[in-house]
């Protein structure tokens, strides 16, 4: 997977020695990375909202009404997929899976407009071609430690006693504990005293079409003595991202390609921004790609031995939103 990028980890080690600021975007399967730095990200069209990082110019307010319309498969056609993931769980190839779908939507607002007004703590927008609005950051670097934030589970908000059902799901506890132990056990092999700062904390996410509760965790250790400064090496033990990929790893990416059925391409890869010192990254969720002038929405969940098929269906369908309010 890794033999024809790594020359681009090699690059992105050079550069953060360097500590030459860089721009960097992966696909889900690391097949394609792309590296820039913050020149040479005008010229390609990309423009990036993050918290501590942003090219974007001023822009006017939104002067009308949102039209939005999803189309998703029906629950048989999600069923064929959601059925491949589950007998491989049964046979313990997995014990998680994160199953994604592509759903046509239909909106009257461009990809710019989503990317200007949209609120999230990581936005993307790729000319033309793809828009994020993630909520979910992958690994911070910031004086030789490195943090890491799984998110897992999600509720809608509305429902009574939402935050404490979260919390309590055994199935969303399941999930978010295997997430927990499966970036442990990664951040591991880039770093020393790991351990689970924070575990099971609760976010608000605030939608157009529904309010969210969703759970995170924070987990953090000292960089190694050989990874510190070489943002590239990390990356290349790390990627692709366990929140978004399942345990283990390589079975479970068998499973995932068979099961969906569909080419990921950006949706759930990992972008970050390096400012000389440090790093933010977040993984590439909440998507919407540009395929021929139709828009497709990316969304999906991790899927363990409990879930059931009308609840990952759900989950499935409330993901499909845009953060304009």
């Amino acid at each position: 997977m890794f033999s024809a990028n790594h020359q681009k980890f090699i690059e992105m080690d050079e550069l953060s020695l360097q500590k030459v600021p860089f721009f960097f975007i992966t696909d889900f399967l690391v097949d394609q990375i792309e590296i820039y730095t913050e020149e040479q990200l005008e010229k390609k069209g990309l423009l990036i909202d993050f918290q501590n990082f942003k090219n974007t110019k001023p822009t006017e307010e939104l002067h009308k009404k949102t039209e939005w319309k999803s189309f998703p498969e029906t629950i048989e056609s999600f069923k064929k997929g959601f059925d491949k993931v589950q007998k491989n769980i049964r046979l313990g190839n997995s014990y998680l899976v994160n199953y994604t779908r592509k759903t046509k939507i239909e909106t009257n607002l461009t990809l710019e407009e989503i990317f200007y007004h949209s609120r999230a703590k990581y936005k993307v927008l790729y000319k033309d071609f793809f828009v994020f609005f993630s909520p979910e950051t992958f690994v911070k670097i910031s004086d030789n430690k490195i943090l890491t934030y799984p998110m897992k589970g999600t509720i809608d908000a509305s429902l009574p006693n939402a935050e404490e059902i979260l919390k309590n799901d055994k199935k969303e506890k399941a999930e978010h504990y295997t997430v927990v132990d499966l970036l442990r056990n990664d951040l591991s092999m880039v770093a020393d005293d790991v351990k689970v700062d924070k575990f099971q904390h609760i976010d608000f996410l605030k939608t157009q079409q529904k309010d969210l509760f969703a759970m995170s965790s924070e987990i953090s250790g000292n960089l190694k003595p050989e990874f510190q400064g070489k943002i590239g090496s990390i990356m290349r033990k790390l990627l692709p991202a366990g929140s978004i990929l399942g345990a283990p790893k390589p079975k479970t990416l068998e499973i995932t390609l068979e099961a969906e059925g569909f080419d990921r391409g950006f949706y759930t890869g990992v972008c970050g921004w390096f400012d000389g010192e440090n790093l933010d990254s977040c993984v590439m969720i909440r998507f919407i790609e540009k395929e021929n002038d139709t828009l497709y929405f990316k969304s999906g969940g991790g899927i363990t031995h409990m879930s059931t098929l009308e609840d990952e269906y759900q989950e499935m369908k409330n993901k499909i939103y845009v953060p304009i309010h």
